[in-house]
Order: structure tokens, then sequence, then C-alpha cells
């Protein structure tokens, strides 16, 4: 049995204190590795169960509530921690419940000094645009996990880009590696099929910055 498997046998069996202990013991304790090569598979391994019905529904909400503890109590960052000079926030699409991939996509972010604003599942356009308004990030990532909702992301993605600071957008979810994303997103979002595609992004982005300012 693989580690990711174990992990997800774990979460599976609710198992909040052993989940957080068999992470805590991977001799890498990095963020990326962790959410590569144990988190990501793991829950990929508990969505196939689900889509083949070999668990039910209530299996894979009580898994999803124990890896989001997991990633909750493992990477907590204080306000001392970061920058505070580059903001993002994230969401996922209204209607969307699928919220860990972008859960750690937020963790990636604040581990490199981003100042972060989480929103988790289905947050209406209505209240991005006014948060976005308030908030002026640099960036907006936006999760997309159900085919139906690719008319509701291209509305998302056109608002958004559209705000006055002109925000990057960052568009994941697992409909990225199974569809052309590019005509709901119109060359305005980026798209982002992987977290390494997340941390390349990131350490383009900071090196753009900081040549510019030589």
């Amino acid at each position: 049995m693989s580690e990711a498997e174990k992990l997800a046998r774990l979460f599976l069996e609710g198992n909040h204190a052993e989940a957080l202990r068999f992470i805590k013991q991977q001799p890498d304790q990095n963020r990326m590795v962790l959410f590569r090569d144990l988190f990501t598979p793991a829950m990929y391994m508990i969505g196939d169960l689900w889509e083949n019905n070999e668990i039910s529904v209530a299996d894979e909400h009580l898994a999803t509530g124990v890896c989001d503890f997991v990633l909750s109590r493992l990477f907590q960052v204080s306000a001392d921690e970061t920058t505070h000079k580059k903001k993002a926030m994230f969401l996922c699409l209204q209607g969307e419940q699928h919220y860990l991939g972008i859960k750690m996509i937020n963790s990636l972010f604040e581990e490199k000094g981003w100042e972060t604003k989480y929103y988790g599942a289905s947050l209406p356009l209505e209240y991005a645009l006014k948060s976005a308004l308030q908030w002026k990030p640099e960036v907006i990532g936006l999760s997309v996990s159900i085919v139906y909702n690719l008319p509701v992301l291209k509305n998302y993605v056109h608002a958004l880009a559209a705000l006055p600071n002109k925000p990057d957008i960052l568009v994941g979810g697992r409909l990225t590696e199974k569809y052309d994303l590019e005509p709901y997103v119109n060359k305005q979002g980026i798209i982002i099929k992987n977290l390494q595609q997340v941390e390349k992004w990131l350490d383009e982005y900071t090196e753009e910055r900081i040549n510019a300012y030589k």
C-alpha cells in the first residue's frame, strides 16, 4: 500500500488525529511535496471510489472534512509571517463544493509570503466582486470542477478581469486536465493544471517583480 493510499484510508476512517500524525511523520515536510505526493493523490483515490459507487456520499464528505482539518492544522500563518505586499484571494464558483485543491493553492501562496483571503466553496460572483473591489488583490484564484459550470466560469473571469486594478485571474480545478478551458477564459485568465504549475507561476511572478525594480 502506498503512502497516499494509507492517507486516503485514514481520511475515510474519519481519523483526524492519526491522519495528522501520519503527515507529521513524513520525512519531507515541504508543503509542495506533501500536497503533490500525498494529499492530492489521496483525494483523487477517494473521488474515484465515490464515482465507482464503492463509497457513499457520506464517506466522501467525511474524508473531505478530515483532509480539511489536517490542512488547517498543519499550515497556520501568523500575521507577522506575511509581507503584506502582495495579495491574493481564492474561491470556488457558485455551486462548486470541491474546495480542497484551491485551499492547497492558497497555502502555497501563503508560504511564498503573500497575504491571502480564502473564501472556500460556492461564492456567488456578486460577493466575489464586492470583496475584490474593496481589497484590491493582485491575484484572484478560481476553482471549477463541474462541467455545467463552465459558462459560469466565463462570467466570473470576464467580470473579475475587468476590475479597475486588473488582477491576474488563475483558473484551476479537476476540469483543467480534462477539457480545453481556453474558450471560457478568453485570454483573460491563466489556466493552472496542477500544483507544480502554481509553484512555477509564483516563482516567475516573483522574478518579474524583482527585475521590475532593478
